[in-house]
């Protein structure tokens, strides 16, 4: 009997190509940092973290032309695979890992990885990246043969629907109207420190955020909520008082069409990917922000 991998629900991918994926991330991760190359990138991610990534190492490489060839290598081991059974494409599935990376604690820092392919024979490319602290990890719902139930961006039985997340999360930010959100520091506190930034003695900063169009991905929790992942903008505009200058650092003149040293004003824009745990549907609680990454993807002047 043939099985038609995009008709039939069939597991996302085998254990044996999940453990080659994360050894293909690693390896082009260690040779992108090594050598400040924007370009390798595309060979291990795609999607959100492809530009998160390739705008870092833009940056940095403005800073450091002749690469890092001192970087740290990256490492991981016990890594465990959370595979859903699906039909049809993109698929994905979620590996986490111990890194040789610290967290904010000294502890070796467990990542979340979300790969993705969009075809039987596309490669698998990282979307999300996060790094969650063990009271933070969700115990996913899976089948009797241990599948994880990945959750639809539209029609999820959550209290927003994944698709709806990016611009559900900008909204808030923008407006800070509705209680979808828990407290934390991605939500109300970010909003407070916006305010306070506003107005600074001879500079003033303006906040605008934007949905992103990347594709969500969510797991389902025993809970009947959900581990999702999704990607939003922000825009700050600086501005100094008439007659000063800001100095552009290396950094942002790397992600700048045309870099200047200094500028009256300019717009920096960051992509930011968020994971969040997502209660079910007339559950109670809110949608807590458990981990973000980010990078200034572009910076222009007037």
């Amino acid at each position: 009997m043939t099985v038609h991998g995009e008709r039939e629900i069939v597991p996302a991918v085998t254990k044996a190509d999940a453990a080659e994926a994360l050894k293909q991330f690693t390896d082009g991760f260690n040779k992108a940092n090594r050598t400040l190359d924007p370009a390798v990138t595309s060979s291990y991610e795609s999607d959100a973290l492809l530009m998160i990534d390739r705008a870092g190492l833009k940056a940095s490489r403005a800073a450091h032309p002749q690469g890092n060839p001192n970087a740290s290598p990256l490492s991981f081991r016990d890594p465990h695979f959370t595979v859903p059974k699906q039909a049809g494409w993109p698929r994905f599935f979620l590996a986490d890992a111990v890194t040789n990376r610290q967290d904010r604690s000294g502890r070796d820092a467990r990542w979340f990885l979300v790969f993705s392919r969009s075809a039987a024979d596309a490669p698998w490319r990282a979307v999300y990246l996060a790094s969650l602290a063990a009271g933070q990890v969700p115990q996913f719902r899976t089948d009797a043969d241990g599948f994880a139930e990945p959750v639809p961006g539209d029609g999820s039985g959550l209290t927003v629907d994944p698709a709806e997340l990016s611009k559900a999360y900008t909204d808030y930010l923008r407006t800070g109207k509705g209680d979808l959100f828990a407290p934390g520091p991605r939500t109300d506190a970010w909003r407070r420190d916006r305010a306070a930034k506003s107005r600074m003695p001879g500079a003033q900063i303006q906040w605008v955020d934007q949905p992103a169009r990347f594709a969500p991905v969510a797991l389902r929790t025993a809970d009947g909520g959900a581990l999702v992942f999704f990607a939003s903008y922000y825009h700050q505009q600086k501005t100094v008082s008439e007659g000063s200058m800001m100095h552009v650092t290396p950094q942002v003149q790397g992600v700048m069409d045309k870099p200047v040293e200094e500028a009256p004003k300019i717009t920096l824009t960051n992509l930011s990917a968020q994971a969040v745990k997502v209660p079910a549907k007339g559950a109670g609680g809110k949608v807590a922000v458990l981990n973000h990454i980010e990078s200034r993807t572009s910076a222009k002047v007037p």
